[in-house]
């Protein structure tokens, strides 16, 4: 029988940063980026602060299931107004984890909860149709360059 520490430290593989936005003040316009520097308060060029929610993290596969509850065909990184979007590695699995995204070493900390700009921003219904699918906040434990395509793993 497996042992439960063992089926937890399993993934079938690696992630991968899919896309990097900035929110460089509250109520402005995302700017997606190539690839930012985050430092102990966040990513550089972003309103973010020191602490457990420094990084906004969401996970791409998410983004069809709202669009989903939406009924509508897209929904876009930028819309959801988090810092990183990542495919191929569940986030939920990683809670309290830490993982390396490009060169930055970050550690999931709590549920990054919907706004209620979400009802501006998609309409009636938008902030229940995000919940449970609005991603991850994180804290810095190393400072380093994410560039989209880098590898996100669990560190050990």
């Amino acid at each position: 029988m497996q042992v439960m520490a063992d089926l937890l430290a399993r993934h079938a593989q690696m992630g991968r940063v899919d896309w990097i936005g900035l929110r460089p003040a509250r109520r402005a316009e995302v700017q997606a980026v190539p690839q930012v520097q985050v430092g102990l308060s966040g990513l550089d060029g972003d309103r973010a602060r020191a602490g457990k929610r420094a990084v906004t993290l969401i996970q791409a596969e998410h983004l069809p299931v709202i669009a989903g509850v939406l009924g509508v065909d897209v929904v876009t990184p930028d819309a959801l107004r988090r810092n990183l979007l990542i495919s191929g590695i569940n986030l939920g699995a990683l809670k309290g984890r830490e993982i390396a995204v490009g060169a930055a070493v970050l550690r999931l900390t709590v549920i990054c909860a919907p706004c209620s700009r979400m009802e501006e921003t998609f309409g009636f219904g938008g902030y229940n149709a995000v919940r449970g699918h609005g991603g991850w906040c994180a804290e810095v434990v190393t400072p380093g360059l994410v560039t989209r395509g880098d590898v996100v793993g669990v560190v050990d």
